[in-house]
């Protein structure tokens, strides 16, 4: 197999891009139209993910299309950029190429935007059994399974196993766990007795696991507080400084001894970068992110660089790197389209500064938590703020539309009916 990539220009250097989460997309749309550059955006994918709303797919909140957006659509009018879905096998930095499933593919500069996926800290069970949520697909995978649970309880005759198919547990108290948290509690008032009036909800707990002494860690103490707070007003059992220690798909082993009876546990503990054969392993650093200096340059290569979740960069204000979140690859990307141009015209480059926009949590209803480097508030603006913050953030003005219908059909009916079990089959290629 061959890329089929056209032949650059004289005038033009190659770009690679590998992965189109939001640092690697941002990228490529910096570059867009731009003659000096011919870009080649390669993802496994032939969508960009929406990350922060994987919860809401897994909960039945929205459709897996709402979140995601299609690349080729992207660069419509962008005749430099070139989209290839594939797989990365390795990197040959002594040829300037890419080891992909299509084939080799030359660079003259290579971005790496490949993210971070489920750390699951070797614990193998877990990994084997737990249901985690770092893409479209997992977080589909996760509603099926939840839903599949509660109509096998539905026609269970032993209370045992009804309560855990029932109960759900979820490991981690970052913004995806309090998030997936509030929203099952949720469910379980509002929605689920609708749907299986035959069942005893009183047998369903939610339980949220933190091994730390307080949910939301980076965030401010207020924030802490209130979202504990809010979780338990709405049922939900939350559990500071306890550790999972295993899982054998029926029980839930805690560091203390105990167990919790479950059939479901959403894993949403910890990240760890991706990794890709061909980096020097000695750039490495813990949690697998790649060292980088203030240009994004991967130590010891002038021409392959590193932005997002996989970069580990230092400042100051972040001696143990930036935050895994959305805005630091956003940031990266955009100084790094422009330092690129910087490099061709053999001029100065722009040291990354990080400038925190703040953080936020949804809860619940009515319920969220906001830190703005400015100011601190919780509750109904404070959800109100989530909601445009990330409804703007979305990619596609049809996908902008389509959550705000869904978001605002579900407050005034507090039911989505999106709660369908959908499994692929097809032929064998």
């Amino acid at each position: 197999m061959t890329p089929n990539i056209p032949s650059t220009t004289d005038s033009q250097k190659r770009v690679v891009i590998i992965g189109a989460g939001f640092g690697g997309l941002a990228t490529a749309q910096k570059l867009a139209g731009n003659k000096n550059f011919q870009v080649v955006l390669i993802d496994k994918n032939n969508y960009h993910q929406f990350q922060p709303l994987f919860y809401q797919v897994a909960t039945a909140g929205l459709e897996p299309s709402a979140i995601s957006f299609p690349l080729r659509y992207a660069f419509h009018n962008a005749h430099n950029v070139h989209v290839r879905v594939t797989e990365v096998k390795k990197i040959l930095p002594e040829n300037k190429q890419i080891e992909t499933g299509l084939g080799n593919i030359d660079y003259d500069f290579l971005v790496l935007g490949i993210g971070a996926d489920t750390n699951f800290f070797g614990m193998k069970n877990i990994q084997e059994r737990a249901l985690p949520m770092k893409s479209v697909g997992e977080a589909l995978g996760l509603r099926n399974r939840l839903l599949e649970n509660f109509e096998k309880a539905l026609v269970s005759d032993n209370e045992d196993e009804r309560t855990g198919l029932m109960n759900i547990v979820v490991v981690g108290g970052g913004p995806t766990g309090v998030e997936v948290s509030g929203t099952l509690a949720e469910m379980k008032k509002h929605v689920l007795p609708n749907d299986y009036p035959e069942l005893d909800f009183d047998l369903m707990q939610v339980h949220l696991v933190e091994s730390g002494a307080e949910l939301l860690g980076p965030m401010s103490k207020e924030s802490q507080v209130k979202s504990k707070e809010y979780l338990e007003k709405l049922g939900v059992k939350v559990m500071l400084s306890t550790r999972v220690t295993d899982f054998d798909g029926t029980n839930v082993f805690l560091g203390d001894g105990s167990t919790i009876r479950t059939n479901n546990l959403v894993w949403a503990a910890g990240v760890r970068a991706n990794t890709l054969e061909g980096i020097n392993p000695e750039v490495l650093v813990r949690g697998g992110r790649i060292k980088v200096n203030s240009f994004n340059q991967i130590e010891g290569y002038d021409d392959i660089f590193a932005i997002g979740d996989v970069a580990f960069m230092t400042e100051e204000k972040y001696p143990n790197g930036h935050p895994q979140v959305a805005q630091p690859a956003i940031q990266q990307a955009k100084l790094l389209s422009k330092n690129l141009l910087k490099i061709i015209r053999n001029e100065p480059l722009k040291a990354f500064t990080y400038t925190d926009l703040g953080s936020m949590a949804t809860v619940g209803r009515n319920l969220a938590v906001v830190d703005l480097p400015f100011w601190k508030f919780q509750g109904f603006f404070a959800w109100l703020t989530w909601m445009f913050v990330h409804l703007m953030a979305i990619v596609g003005v049809k996908n902008k539309l389509l959550i705000f219908i869904n978001w605002l059909w579900n407050y005034v009916t507090y039911d989505q009916s999106l709660r369908l079990i959908i499994k692929t089959k097809g032929p064998k290629i």
